[in-house]
């Protein structure tokens, strides 16, 4: 646990490490005991699709008024390159050299969709970093998600679909390209929730 003061501030950021998976969980141990901070997770999709989809799905199924910040680069970007559960069908990985196929690994978990239809839901955004346009509206959403927090609206989710050129074995210019034509194409952007109440 880390403590800083903010500048000029008498507040406090808080932030915690915790196990591969359990970030919702722990977000909603520390927003019941502390109700008035502003709680959230930073999550890639193998921790929160894969080792963390039980979490993700009870935190959001119970309206936990937390925030995630879910980062969908469609492979396991922190060890080695794997096939995540975002991997789309014919995307190529360490463990997919032939490409993720429907019948043997199945196709990718659409996060958004998925958590659209509980009810504990408040906001759910898909949106990019690959522009300078889509960067400002991933600004927003995150703002909005937020906002909704302070309001004590309930479980907000933004999904960030993000490069990865390294395990991609592409060039910057080449993963920028990859997510917007066939990231954005597999995963659409939009809005998939926003309860005003």
């Amino acid at each position: 646990m880390n403590w800083e003061s903010v500048s000029g501030s008498s507040a406090q950021r808080r932030w915690d490490e915790c196990a591969h998976g359990r970030p919702p969980a722990v977000a909603t141990g520390i927003k019941r005991v502390l109700p008035d901070r502003i709680v959230f997770t930073y999550q890639g999709d193998g921790d929160l699709a894969a080792i963390g989809t039980a979490e993700t799905i009870h935190a959001a199924n119970r309206g936990e008024n937390i925030t995630i910040i879910f980062v969908n680069n469609a492979i396991y970007g922190m060890t080695g390159g794997q096939m995540a559960p975002t991997t789309m069908i014919g995307q190529w990985s360490t463990t997919t050299p032939d490409g993720r196929g429907r019948f043997g690994e199945g196709g990718p978990i659409r996060v958004c969709e998925m958590l659209s239809a509980l009810g504990g839901v408040c906001y759910l955004e898909r949106v990019s970093v690959s522009s300078p346009k889509d960067v400002m509206k991933a600004k927003k959403a995150i703002k909005k998600a937020f906002e909704n927090q302070i309001a004590g609206k309930g479980f907000s989710l933004v999904e960030v679909l993000s490069m990865c050129p390294t395990d991609w074995k592409l060039s910057p210019l080449e993963a920028l390209d990859f997510v917007n034509d066939k990231m954005k194409a597999a995963f659409p952007l939009g809005v998939f929730k926003d309860r005003q109440s």
